[in-house]
């Protein structure tokens, strides 16, 4: 989709990948169903499990209920109850805990030993990677190249897939990758080339709330991604307004992170501007507030 009010208010062409239309609101489908329906028998019978604040968590759900595959998801407590209720909805089994208390990697690890799962992580994956990516290689494919793409980032999954498209199909495309300055672990990992960590960001897009990149995502960023930027907690809330508004899209605060860098002027848009939108389950209190600011 395209906006010609936004490219006259920032003098440049650009391109929404629209992911809050994605089979359960957000591109994290991609991933889940790349990597589970590539599992051998023996494992699809074991059943997988993952960790995860809502949108990955709705994936492995609905992929396990296509293929019936048993699903166990690790959710944080504070977790929007949209995100949480459209994952039971699809039959899996939520495991709840307090991220000021446990970690949920540690618990979903103890929960694969235990009971033989396979785990499905929500980004340092390979073939979550690679599901991830055809967001962008189908951008690329239906509008050819690009300038600039814009990408959110919070475990690097969809940043790194699609900067590898990127680079593979529009060579000169410079790609950024955008955080909140609450949950900036990426971006400085990018500039100090030593992997941080953020825990717990109180950040509005919960989608960004992940820890760090991971071991497979960080070195993939460093390699295929042009920069790294960040946007505050009102440029994300005003972005979130403008697709609403102007464009009637409903969009997550996680996936308004391109707009926002934008419209914040972080990033100077030159020629082709590709963003990626990456999901639109946002719960009807965080969206009132937004609304309402």
């Amino acid at each position: 989709m395209s906006s010609r009010t936004l490219n006259r208010l920032i003098g440049a062409e650009v391109y929404f990948k629209c992911e809050n239309f994605q089979r359960i609101g957000a591109f994290k489908f991609r991933g889940a169903f790349n990597s589970i329906s590539q599992l051998t028998e023996a494992e699809k019978a074991r059943g997988v499990i993952t960790y995860s604040s809502g949108n990955h968590a709705q994936a492995v759900a609905l992929v396990g209920q296509m293929l019936n595959i048993q699903t166990n998801i690790v959710m944080p407590n504070n977790a929007p109850e949209i995100k949480r209720a459209a994952t039971e909805g699809y039959g899996a089994s939520v495991v709840g805990y307090d991220p000021d208390k446990a970690n949920r990697e540690d618990i979903a690890r103890e929960l694969e030993v235990n009971n033989g799962y396979t785990m499905i992580p929500p980004f340092d994956h390979k073939e979550v990677i690679a599901g991830q990516g055809t967001a962008a290689m189908e951008m690329f494919e239906e509008i050819g190249n690009l300038d600039m793409l814009l990408v959110p980032c919070g475990g690097g999954g969809l940043l790194s897939g699609s900067a590898i498209s990127a680079k593979g199909i529009s060579p000169n495309c410079q790609t950024l990758g955008i955080e909140p300055e609450l949950a900036d672990d990426a971006t400085k990992s990018f500039y100090s080339k030593k992997l941080h960590s953020v825990k717990n960001p109180p950040t509005i897009a919960d989608g960004t709330r992940t820890t760090s990149l991971g071991k497979i995502t960080f070195p993939l960023v460093l390699e295929y991604v042009d920069d790294m930027k960040t946007v505050s907690e009102e440029a994300i809330i005003e972005a979130v307004k403008f697709l609403f508004y102007r464009m009637k899209l409903v969009v997550e605060p996680s996936g308004a992170l391109g707009l926002a860098a934008l419209l914040s002027r972080v990033v100077m848009p030159e020629g082709r501007v590709g963003i990626i939108l990456s999901g639109g389950n946002i719960d009807s209190a965080t969206m009132i507030t937004i609304l309402n600011s």
